[in-house]
């Protein structure tokens, strides 16, 4: 069961919290229950109302998909890292990654591509119920680079396991490794390392590589799509009216969920919808997704959050946005939304790499 939308998930461990970020979650708690039983006792001067609207309005305002705050969030990173932070991908535990290439005909054959998702999800199942607390993530590539008339596919498979966890971290790797084998040519492989970003402009980076890339985030999926979707998005088909397709990467982050967690979050998702929803349609549409989440729970699956990225490069800034703006023509073709996380592209092409399983959901805002 996966969802682009995190909804409701309370607690919401899976979102990594930093350490600075738990604090200040604790510090916003105690004091605004300090000032709520202050309250009680006497009424708060009028500035207080001033000053607690204006917060309100700093927060809810939201110029797009943003808040004003996040923005103000953005722009501080964008000021204090002109590169990708070490701790960013340093985080402490175990990653294995592994060039996994399918058997010929895997994806193009219907009864052979349903086969593949679901060893796939019976190994993201087996991670997200080895540890108590979500934090186990794989995450998945696919690099298309062409060349002439050929184009090369890449694709990687990597699994990070926590230290934080306390789990036997070489049982959970031996066994998705196992898993992964039976779904066609696993071969480990060392990541490179990850480019370093020389230039910034405004919506690419460029790195140290001579490449140029865009990248954003995939905030919408169509449940159902097109039989070209892969032909078009992921494998890069030529079109002569658009000329030679651009050098891409897709990526895919999964988190898997414990299955105590999995249920509780379906449970709190369930109520939220209930409580919060007026528009009969809205309700309607939570309640079936509420019965499909039960079913899977039912039958043994787990909840999987995850986070999906696209990459275009060129060797030119005008390459690299000339690639954008037909990516986003095929994104509309496909009803796929994409947020190109301005301000924040000398740290977003990492996920688009196999140094992304080691990244924090935090990592990008």
């Amino acid at each position: 069961m996966y969802s682009l939308a995190t909804g409701y998930r309370v607690p919401a461990i899976q979102r990594g919290m930093s350490p600075a970020e738990k604090v200040l979650s604790k510090f916003t708690a105690g004091a605004g229950g300090a000032l709520l039983a202050s309250a009680l006792l006497t009424p708060p001067p009028a500035w207080a109302f001033a000053g607690v609207g204006a917060a309100a309005a700093l927060i809810g305002l939201a110029p797009g998909p943003r808040s004003v705050a996040r923005w103000a969030t953005v722009g501080y990173r964008r000021l204090t890292e002109s590169t990708v932070p070490a701790s960013m991908t340093s985080q402490a535990g175990a990653t294995e990654t592994w060039a996994l290439y399918p058997d010929h005909g895997t994806m193009q054959d219907p009864y052979r591509r349903a086969g593949f998702h679901a060893g796939f999800s019976r190994a993201l199942t087996f991670a997200g119920q080895q540890a108590r607390s979500a934090g186990i993530q794989v995450h998945v590539t696919h690099h298309a680079a062409h060349e002439g008339d050929y184009t090369t596919h890449t694709q990687t498979v990597s699994v990070h396991v926590p230290k934080s966890l306390g789990v036997n971290a070489a049982r959970v790797l031996g066994t998705l490794e196992a898993e992964f084998a039976g779904l066609g040519a696993l071969v480990p492989v060392d990541a490179d390392p990850i480019p370093d970003v020389v230039q910034r402009g405004p919506g690419w980076a460029a790195l140290d590589d001579g490449r140029y890339a865009s990248t954003a985030r995939i905030t919408g999926w169509p449940a159902e799509a097109e039989g070209d979707l892969m032909q078009e998005l992921l494998l890069g088909a030529r079109s002569e009216r658009r000329g030679p397709a651009a050098d891409r990467s897709l990526s895919v982050l999964y988190r898997p969920l414990p299955l105590a967690q999995a249920r509780r979050s379906a449970k709190w998702t369930s109520a939220a919808g209930e409580a919060w929803l007026t528009d009969q349609v809205k309700q309607d549409t939570a309640r079936d997704a509420g019965g499909t989440a039960h079913s899977a729970l039912v039958a043994g699956d787990t909840l999987v959050d995850l986070d999906a990225y696209v990459t275009v490069w060129g060797d030119s800034p005008e390459r690299v946005t000339a690639a954008r703006s037909a990516m986003d023509i095929e994104a509309d073709r496909h009803r796929i939304r994409l947020d190109w996380l301005i301000g924040q592209q000398h740290r977003a092409h990492v996920m688009t790499t196999p140094h992304g399983a080691q990244t924090r959901k935090g990592a990008v805002l």
